[in-house]
């Protein structure tokens, strides 16, 4: 399967959705998308939107690891979201879930302006 990433931004504030499958032959195509991104100096905050992912192996994982120590480098804030039951739990089982995980009633705006319709 395919992977679809739909890229919305407002200033230094972006939102990723992403639909199909993230494994060793979709990757790549994040990778290339997402690393960019987190390692530009104006960048604030990137969202990164799961609902439609129904497939992510550590391929996905190792890119989320990569793209959260280069927020870390620049100071951006990246957070993960509308996670399946199925990636959701990949996140738990790998500890990534409560770094890059927004918690339940955090809010932040931006992301909804930003969401594509």
């Amino acid at each position: 399967m395919d992977l679809t990433i739909t890229h919305t931004s407002n200033g230094g504030e972006h939102v990723l959705v992403l639909a199909g499958e993230i494994d060793a032959f979709t990757g790549p195509q994040l990778k290339e998308r997402l690393l960019p991104l987190v390692n530009q100096p104006d960048v604030r905050s990137v969202a990164v939107d799961l609902t439609a992912v129904e497939y992510m192996d550590s391929t996905g994982i190792g890119i989320f690891v990569a793209a959260m120590k280069a927020c870390r480098q620049t100071g951006c804030r990246l957070v993960v979201e509308r996670l399946s039951p199925r990636v959701e739990r990949l996140f738990r089982l790998t500890g990534l879930y409560e770094r890059i995980v927004p918690r339940k009633g955090e809010s932040d705006e931006w992301r909804n302006d930003l969401r594509p319709m």
